[in-house]
């Protein structure tokens, strides 16, 4: 079946929703790269990131999660396409805030400045990166993207 266009663009933009959630983990790395490449790293996350940032009270996540999960993933009228990437997005975006909460919340404050705590959280953000970019290329060919164990639990909760 030939996805339309409009289809692959929207499922390509649902990924930016884990990439501006894992851009605070490259902090060490991206300060270390000419302002040409950071911008054009950081530039597809700034919508997502200025929505996250509008809502006072850092409740912009947990309301872009809600609508996309209500609006999108909940929604049957939603062709399944789109509905099977965002919740893909949206599962990323959930494993990488348990992520940032164990990484600065508990090995911060022990490790902050250490080469393996910046080896770890500079990993995080070269996987999240080949995802996203797999993803992308994947979505672009009207394909869905299969992440192993992610895939799975998409599929078993939209069927």
């Amino acid at each position: 079946m030939l996805i339309p266009i409009w289809q692959r663009l929207l499922g390509v933009l649902v990924y930016m929703l884990p990439w501006s959630d894992a851009i605070p983990f490259g902090k060490n790395l991206l300060a270390q790269v000419p302002v040409v490449v950071l911008r054009a790293l950081l530039l597809p996350a700034m919508p997502i990131w200025i929505v996250q940032n509008a809502i006072p009270l850092k409740l912009g996540s947990l309301v872009l999660f809600l609508v996309l999960f209500l609006a999108v993933v909940r929604n049957p009228n939603v062709p399944y396409f789109l509905r099977f990437n965002t919740l893909q997005a949206l599962l990323l975006s959930i494993i990488l805030s348990l992520l940032g909460l164990v990484f600065f919340e508990i090995l911060q404050k022990p490790l902050e400045g250490t080469l393996i705590f910046n080896t770890l959280a500079t990993t995080v953000l070269v996987a999240v990166f080949a995802i996203v970019i797999f993803a992308l290329i994947e979505c672009l060919r009207g394909r869905e993207p299969d992440l192993p164990g992610i895939s799975q639990a998409v599929r078993m909760q939209l069927y």
